[in-house]
């Protein structure tokens, strides 16, 4: 047996530039390295494990007085045996073999004695060869730690799994600035750099081979051409391993270790943006034995196993649980990567149209649940909406894929079947300029799917509170559904027919159209129509001033869509009781109903609905002059309908507000916010609103600043971008000295 033959505890190498980020995980990694004796890091191709286990290993050279040893094990040859790597090892440590001796046991009674952290680096292609020589060396060497690297884990007794995360965004920003600054001094991060940071996962080695771009190309060109990452990240540090210098070649050195199945399925899951097991088997899977597309044998069965080992070896990874499922994704860079395998292999039309048949065909089932065309109940409806939240990217690129290939028929089916979903969200700009797109190259669409298209576009623009267009979807969708005999969609186009004629004063025509709906919705089948219609009514005859009529219909509507189990739904019928509330003066009711429904839509996200129920809450504290009340109320649902982007609801806000901080005292504040609410009407195409709330406001202040300084502000106000009116809006109460007046704006 050979002694270790030199003084120096260490060989490992020196950290070439600053280590950046990643504080917490070497705390956490120093300390269950202290308490466990074999840790390995595991993670895709260039996350930084090496690095991260190299900065690890360095803190720790005091608490191993026997030494800390690095042993690369990237250009070894497998053969079946651990002795590659033991002698590997023992070069490093200064080990000689005994003849007639396993090496394994030399080395065993070599780290018997002192405490040794022994780093094993890039296991992948020797994983077995690493794992048996751990199990021995550690089974031996009671006082020995190990820490090793791999794309996937050695799957050995003891051992602890670390799977390296990416960077975080400012960790990322952090390390592309550094790297960027030592080929560039000066330079200066821009807001491009988050962009780039983001596209690239917050991988180190993409991350450092784009910095290494700012040679010559600004941040902004650098983000532009990461459409094609493989070509831009390809001149790397010419001392580092080939399979470090370019993206690719990180990559590739993965792939070359799986076998073909494993192949098979990476190129396939593609296609996804994320998914679960069930998505993944149903899409990836060939249909039969070796059948088409693609011809590879891939079998449902098989992709459970295929799929735990491309976790395993870091080319997937578990974003979460969602509805009880585990979801999964690649990184972009590793997506990419698999998608141009797909294309290689011929298979890229057949799966992506596998995936956009497959978002079609849960998009329909799942758009009947949400509308209760089939039963189900509130607590399906709400995991249907959180995971639609999880799909969006999936369902963009079904819709993105149908208007590649001219698939008309089946994007608008999309479009339609998920139009509540986008609703509740508020995401209705985005849905319905996808919807447009279908409709535009319409032009031969049967009867049914150009109907209900057209009927669920009009709904989106009611969500859009565009009353205007939604009258002209509506009044277009009548002929086809009705030729299709789509009682259903008939029905929903006449409803939303009856609240854009109502809300442009046509009263009797909005009756007339409900009339309509009402006898189509007697069916079995059509309660959501029905409670629908009955909710409508309810508003019909609030702006006709028949309250008592309003109050029968809005609760017998929301007692229907309670039983069908549809809250959200009810939800907007208990609005208008909670509106009823407020016109006959009835606060305490009011308030029940408006705050009894925000747990419902918190629950499912409907963020325009909760704001709609906040303005009801902050327009009674209003009324009752609790002021606080009223702030935090119309704060909250100012904020909503700013991030839903739906310009009435924030220029209805911005009134609200207008008459909250004339009551705080700043009434140059109240003219101001007034103006700008004023302006956003008009922006949208409708009457800038006029009548005696706002003048409830502003007459006070007219009488008391004069109305050349009114008209000043007011001409301030208009001239505001909407989000500065929104930050002045949610600043809080500033009242100071009035200024004098200069030339006067319009006059309110």
């Amino acid at each position: 047996m050979t002694a270790l033959n030199t003084p120096v505890r260490t060989n490992l190498p020196a950290e070439p530039n600053a280590f950046i980020g990643r504080d917490r995980d070497v705390d956490d990694l120093a300390r269950l390295l202290e308490a466990m004796r074999a840790v390995t890091l595991c993670g895709a191709g260039g996350i930084g494990k090496t690095r991260l286990a190299l900065h690890v290993a360095h803190t720790m050279l005091a608490a191993h007085p026997g030494g800390v040893w690095f042993v690369e094990l990237a250009d070894l040859r497998p053969d079946g045996t651990p002795e590659p790597v033991g002698r590997r090892a023992a070069a490093v440590l200064g080990v000689a073999e005994e003849e007639g001796r396993p090496l394994t046991e030399t080395l065993a009674d070599t780290l018997h004695g002192a405490p040794v952290l022994l780093v094993l680096d890039n296991c992948e292609h020797v994983i077995d060869e690493s794992a048996e020589l751990t199990r021995t060396l550690l089974a031996r060497c009671p006082r020995l730690r190990v820490l090793a690297t791999s794309r996937e884990p050695l799957r050995m007794p003891g051992e602890n799994v670390w799977r390296v995360p990416p960077l975080a965004l400012d960790e990322a920003v952090r390390l592309f600035v550094d790297r960027a600054r030592a080929v560039r001094p000066g330079f200066a991060g821009t807001g491009a750099v988050q962009d780039v940071t983001q596209a690239l996962d917050g991988v180190p080695l993409a991350l450092e081979l784009a910095a290494a771009r700012v040679r010559v190309l600004s941040v902004e060109q650098i983000a532009r051409r990461l459409t094609d990452r493989f070509r831009l990240l390809s001149a790397g540090d010419r001392t580092a391993p080939p399979r470090q210098r370019t993206l690719r070649a990180a990559i590739d050195w993965s792939h070359e270790l799986l076998d073909g199945p494993e192949r098979t399925l990476l190129r396939r899951l593609s296609v996804f943006a994320g998914w679960t097991l069930d998505q993944a088997e149903h899409v990836c899977a060939d249909t039969g034995p070796g059948g088409a597309p693609g011809g590879g044998g891939l079998h449902a069965d098989d992709v459970l196993d295929l799929l735990t080992a491309l976790v395993d070896k870091s080319l997937v990874v578990v974003t979460g649980e969602l509805a009880g499922e585990v979801r999964f994704r690649q990184l972009d860079s590793i997506r990419e990567y698999a998608g141009e395998r797909l294309e290689a292999a011929g298979e890229g039309v057949a799966f992506r149209t596998r995936h956009r048949d497959a978002v079609l065909e849960a998009a329909e089932r799942d758009g009947e649940l949400a509308a209760a065309e089939i039963p189900g109940s509130w607590s399906e409806r709400v995991a249907l909406s959180h995971r639609y939240d999880a799909e969006l990217d999936n369902v963009r690129a079904a819709l993105a894929w149908s208007l590649e290939r001219g698939d008309i028929e089946e994007g608008l089916r999309i479009c339609t079947a998920l139009r509540t979903f986008w609703i509740v969200r508020g995401r209705v700009a985005e849905w319905a300029e996808w919807t447009d797109r279908f409709l535009a190259r319409g032009r031969g669409l049967g009867a049914r799917v150009l109907g209900a298209g057209l009927a669920g576009r009009a709904q989106l623009a009611v969500g859009g509170r565009d009353f205007a267009q939604a009258l002209r979807f509506a009044e277009e969708a009548l002929g086809p559904c009705r030729a299709a005999r789509d009682d259903f969609m008939t029905a929903m186009a006449l409803i939303t027919t009856a609240e854009a004629l109502a809300r442009a004063g046509r009263l009797g025509a909005a009756a007339a159209r409900l009339d309509e709906a009402e006898a189509i919705a007697s069916a079995p089948g059509q309660e959501w129509n029905r409670a629908h219609a009955l909710a409508t009514r309810g508003y019909v005859l609030i702006r006709g001033s028949r309250l008592r009529e309003a109050r029968e219909r809005l609760a017998e509507s929301a007692a229907v869509m309670r039983e069908i189990g549809q809250l959200w739904g009810a939800s907007h019928a208990m609005i208008g009781l909670g509106r009823l509330a407020e016109l006959r003066g009835d606060h305490a009711a009011a308030r029940a109903h408006y705050g009894e429904v925000l747990p419902i839509l918190a629950e499912i996200g409907a963020g325009p609905e909760m704001a709609r129920a906040l303005a009801g809450l902050g327009r009674v504290a209003l009324e009752q002059d609790d002021l606080p009340a009223a702030r935090d109320a119309l704060a909250r649902s100012l904020t909503l309908s700013r991030s839903s982007g739906i310009r009435l609801d924030v220029a209805r806000a911005l009134e609200a507000f207008s008459d909250l901080v004339a009551r705080e005292g700043d009434q140059r504040g109240a003219v101001m916010l007034a103006g700008a609410a004023s302006a956003l009407r008009e922006a949208t195409g409708r009457q800038p609103g006029t009548g005696a709330h706002r003048e409830r406001t502003l007459e006070p202040i007219r009488r008391k600043l004069g109305e050349p300084l009114v008209a000043q502000f007011w001409g301030e106000g208009r001239a505001m971008r909407p989000d500065d009116a929104v930050e002045h809006a949610l600043r809080g109460p500033s009242a100071g000295p009035v200024p004098a007046p200069r030339v006067p704006g319009s006059v309110p």
